[in-house]
């Protein structure tokens, strides 16, 4: 009787150990310029919407730059915040200057969450890029639907030219402190073209190369360009 016991306290501790392991399992992996991708931070009371960055004054030099990304699926229009993430958006507007997107991929395609891109070519290749810059994400700008933001390593002054557009709200990928909590930085938002983003999160992936969510068939950017 007392083995028996015995045996069934040993299933019973194991099951809880278990479940305890699976604690947080499922989680989409955080925007990442690595192949080996961190989980995404917990969430901790997150806004609604992103909110829109205060209008510029009379009088005021502030523009916001417009970019026309135009990918093998469509035609994607983004507004740029200079006033809120200005190194992110400089080195952003250098990369485009230089022609740097125009060939690259979105390599990187996660259904109800972002789509990737900014680094590859086609085959794979990883282009090289200018230095890292600083994290801007403690500006105020939330990861909301149709914002861009830069993409890193677990290093949050990594950022070089990877970016990310997010699908949906994604307030795990907010600024909350400058400890463990980083974030992304936001750098600005589409401003036309949100349903070839969505075109884009609909094709089929696969992994290849050690990457996960690579689309089957190139979703190619043909050309960047600074049209305002």
């Amino acid at each position: 009787m007392q083995s028996k016991q015995w045996v069934w306290l040993t299933v019973g501790l194991f099951l809880a150990m278990f479940s305890l392991s699976c604690t947080g399992c499922g989680e989409e992996p955080a925007p990442d310029e690595t192949p080996v991708e961190e989980s995404a931070e917990v969430e901790t009371a997150p806004p609604e919407v992103a909110p829109e960055p205060a209008p510029a004054e009379a009088g005021s030099d502030i523009t916001y730059p417009v970019i026309e990304m135009t990918t093998s699926l469509g035609t994607i229009k983004l507004e740029l915040y200079p006033d809120k993430a200005p190194k992110t958006v400089e080195n952003f507007l250098s990369y485009v200057r230089s022609g740097f997107f125009d060939g690259t991929i979105f390599h990187r395609v996660v259904p109800d969450f972002v789509i990737q891109g900014g680094g590859f070519t086609a085959d794979m290749t990883k282009k090289d890029t200018e230095a890292p810059i600083e994290n801007e994400a403690d500006n105020g700008l939330l990861n909301g639907r149709g914002t861009i933001c830069m993409a890193r390593t677990n290093d949050p002054h990594s950022a070089t030219s990877q970016f990310f557009i997010n699908t949906k709200d994604n307030p795990p990928l907010d600024h909350r402190d400058k400890s463990s909590g980083w974030g992304y930085a936001v750098f600005g938002k589409i401003t036309e073209g949100l349903d070839v983003v969505d075109a884009i999160e609909a094709v089929p992936t696969t992994t290849r190369d050690g990457y996960r969510d690579v689309p089957v068939e190139p979703v190619l950017i043909e050309t960047a360009r600074i049209i305002g």
